[in-house]
Parts: structure tokens; C-alpha cells; sequence
């Protein structure tokens, strides 16, 4: 089926396939920039379906392999938060464009999107495997994790669930995916919680998810603020000890970030977004 999602141009659509592909994780999705494509698989009420999303610069094509009504209803609310295709560019550039730091980036960059997670239960543990490697290892990661328990399906895998790594138990994550084990035991931790019932997602009581993220073992302020981001849809969201963030605005601490990013409020995230996307950009 064949569906097309209107949004609010302009979409920075090479932006989102640039960082669709940095990201991809070998087996879970094939992203192609040249076409403007991403294909992954997404689970529905009668099983994974794969679907084609085609980035265009005013509207989301998805070919979708069901005809199920209430699958593409699920999977296009999903594709909704996943792209941000909620966002309206011309009121983000009245609520920021006239701020002397994050204004000019709005204004070369008005279509930039915060990418979010197909599945929170994914994202956060794409996240947690990416902490302190290299995108490159991260994905290598990831992919070994995808392969060894995930859902083989039109010849992609989906995404282990929170189930099966929670039964896997933390020794065989981190025999199959490579990972320390220290690293492996925040994944089964993340695991299990899911398993029990936390869900990561935006119809959800975010303070609450907050909580129960950082009594995690190796789950800190970091994490739940990109997590907050990206996949609760926050955008109020501020990690203000990234370093990153801190190296933009020319601090060093997370009490100047903060001070400076209350300016931005209540869509700190937008801000935080801008300023990553202008350092990664840095010659």
C-alpha cells in the first residue's frame, strides 16, 4: 500500500537520510541517500511489516507490504514520531530565530528534523550500545545483537524484544553482540524493566520513565535526556553535560550549559539539535 504523509516544509530530507545512514544498522535497515530511502521492518498487531519510506522535500512516501487498516494506522503514527513530520518549521523560527546563538542555525537550517526511534525499546538500546564507542562499533554492535536474536522477516531482521534479551540473560548478550560486561548487564537490565512493563514512549508519564531509566545499572543523566529526545518525544529535553553540546557554547560545565539553554525553553532540544547538527558540520 502506498502512503503519502504531508508535513510542514521545508524537510531537510538529505540532513535525515545523512543521519539515518550513519546510524543504520546492518540488517535492520537499508538506507539509500541517492534514492532518498530507508526500509526497515516495523511490528504490527499481525506481525512485522516491511515498509519503504521515500524522503521528500515536502512530504513521507511509505510503501507499506500489508493492507491491514490498523497496521498502516500504527505504522504511519510511528513514522510520524520517527521523521518529527509534527514539527512547523516557520514556529520554530519565531520561538528561536531571534536568538543570537540558535537563531542563524534555524535560519541555514530550517527543515532539520529530531530524528526519533521506530520503537523505544530499540532506541534505548542502540543507545546504550553506542555509549563510548565509535558510531562505526556501535553499529557493529548493534548488528551482531540484531542478528543473533532478532526476527528474520522480507529479508531484514526486526529488533530483538524486550522479552527475548531478557530471557537471553546478560552473559550470551554479551557473548553475541561483543559487548563488555558491563555493558551487557545494562542491556539485560533495560531488558527485563521493558519486559516488566516500563514502555519508552511519548504517550507516556515521562518523569516517571526518567526514574525508572536511571536506577538502571549504567543508565545516567545523558542517556535519559538523548532517550527523552529522541524517543519520549521530549523537546524540552537538555543534556547539559554533554560535552559536545558544551563545546558549541563554549562552556565547560553542565551549570553554564543549563543557564545558557534556559533561554531556549520549551524547546531546548530543537536548540540542542541545531547546535550538534552545526558541530558535526565543522570543517
Amino acid at each position: 500500500m502506498q502512503v503519502d504523509l504531508p508535513l510542514a516544509p521545508p524537510f531537510d530530507a538529505p540532513a535525515a537520510l545523512a543521519a539515518l545512514a550513519a546510524h543504520a544498522v546492518p540488517g535492520l535497515e537499508r538506507v539509500d541517500p541517492a534514492a532518498g530511502t530507508c526500509t526497515r521492518l516495523f511490528m504490527t498487531g499481525t506481525g512485522p511489516v516491511p515498509v519503504t519510506a521515500t524522503l521528500l522535500p515536502d512530504s513521507v512516501s511509505l510503501d507499506i507490504g500489508t493492507e491491514s487498516p490498523a497496521a498502516v494506522a500504527d505504522i504511519t503514527t510511528a513514522v510520524h514520531g520517527w521523521l518529527d513530520l509534527e514539527l512547523e518549521p516557520e514556529r520554530m523560527a519565531a520561538m528561536l530565530g531571534n536568538d543570537a546563538v540558535v537563531g542563524p542555525l534555524i535560519a541555514a537550517r530550517p527543515g532539520l528534523r529530531i530524528l526519533g526511534y521506530p520503537d523505544g525499546f530499540e532506541g534505548a538500546v542502540c543507545t546504550v550500545v553506542g555509549q563510548q564507542v565509535s558510531l562505526a562499533a556501535a553499529r557493529t554492535f548493534t548488528g551482531r545483537l540484531v542478528s543473533a536474536f532478532g526476527s528474520p522477516a522480507a529479508d531484514l531482521t526486526l529488533f530483538p524484544s524486550a522479552e527475548k534479551l531478557a530471557a537471553a540473560g546478560p552473559e550470551a548478550i554479551r557473548q553475541a553482540a561483543g559487548l563488555t560486561n558491563a555493558r551487557a548487564r545494562t542491556v539485560h537490565a533495560l531488558a527485563e524493566a521493558c519486559a516488566a512493563g516500563l514502555r519508552i514512549a511519548p504517550d507516556t508519564d515521562h518523569a516517571e520513565v526518567r526514574r525508572r531509566l536511571l536506577a538502571l545499572p549504567g543508565i545516567g543523566p545523558w542517556t535519559v535526556e538523548y532517550l527523552a529526545m529522541r524517543a519520549l518525544h521530549d523537546r524540552d529535553a537538555y543534556p547539559e553535560g554533554d560535552l559536545v553540546l558544551q563545546r558549541a557554547l563554549e562552556v565547560t560545565t553542565a551549570k553554564q550549559a543549563r543557564e545558557l539553554g534556559q533561554a531556549w525553553a520549551p524547546v531546548r532540544a530543537y536548540a540542542v539539535f541545531h547546535l550538534w547538527t552545526a558541530s558535526a558540520y565543522l570543517p
